[in-house]
């Protein structure tokens, strides 16, 4: 089910799971998701001065639409009680970005405040040449503590780790060591790796691949696996097998998630011990 993030208050219970929620942040254009920003600039008229002054200065920030998506998220997490959030984010690129907004919006927002009461006289003689009340922009004060505090909960090993998913080829253990990398520079916390779709094939009775494809992917992939364990010996690395029917359904979602927690032993199963009673 599709939620917009400006109705925050309409998740969706998931099916079978009494005790989980779920919704997806369709991102707010910016310059939609500014009008409530905006509109905390006190009048009618103060607020369409403030729009049409600030739009093209704060409207247009890179990562503004992830910002506000973000802040309604928390204001979800401070209005009801969960014992785990789990954000299911987009790629490095979008993911990276997402998670360097409260830096770059925050440097952003500190300017602003130390230049508010040049903007304000200018703003003030504005609207008094136009015949308005004085414009207050001491809204900007109160984006600040919020920026600063989804910066320094983003930080708190305490409260958020990131678990980096990938699948055992070159593309995807370069991103996913890029973001690692990323993730250490901003202080986030992150010790976990899970390998996906690793190939568990089929094998003879003399122990080889019963497939010529399944050994050639099989030998691939051991490649990758080595130099996952010799990049991430200090994380938490747990490798998901290939399994042989999709996973979806709350059965299988609930098998898979076990294995995660307790990774089955390859070595003495087959891939299909692993969902032949579902």
């Amino acid at each position: 089910r599709r939620v917009r993030e400006a109705v925050v208050s309409t998740q969706s219970t998931g099916k079978g799971v009494p005790n989980l929620q779920a919704m997806e942040v369709d991102s707010t254009p910016p310059e939609e998701g500014m009008e409530e920003v905006f509109a905390a600039a006190g009048s009618e008229e103060q607020h369409n001065l403030m729009r049409s002054i600030m739009k093209d200065v704060v409207g247009n920030l890179p990562g503004l639409d992830e910002f506000i998506a973000l802040t309604n998220i928390f204001k979800i997490v401070d209005t009801h009680h969960f014992d785990v959030v789990v954000f299911d984010t987009a790629p490095t690129g979008h993911t990276l970005r997402l998670l360097s907004i409260p830096q770059s919006i925050g440097k952003v927002l500190r300017q602003l405040v130390q230049m508010k009461t040049w903007m304000s006289g200018i703003m003030n003689s504005l609207s008094g040449s136009l015949g308005m009340n004085n414009v207050n922009i001491d809204y900007i004060d109160d984006l600040l503590p919020l920026v600063e505090r989804l910066d320094k909960e983003l930080k708190n090993p305490d409260l958020t780790t990131f678990v980096c998913v990938c699948i055992p080829e070159f593309l995807s253990l370069y991103e996913t060591e890029r973001l690692i990398q990323k993730l250490t520079a901003l202080d986030i916390d992150t010790h976990n790796v899970v390998v996906n779709q690793v190939m568990y094939p089929d094998r003879d009775s003399s122990g080889c691949p019963s497939c010529a494809l399944c050994a050639a992917r099989t030998k691939m992939q051991r490649k990758y696996l080595d130099q996952i364990a010799d990049l991430y010996e200090d994380f938490h690395v747990i490798r998901m097998p290939l399994m042989p029917v999709e996973v979806k359904g709350v059965p299988m979602l609930q098998r898979f998630g076990r294995y995660l927690q307790s990774p089955p032993d390859m070595d003495r199963l087959s891939i299909h011990d692993l969902v032949k009673d579902l």
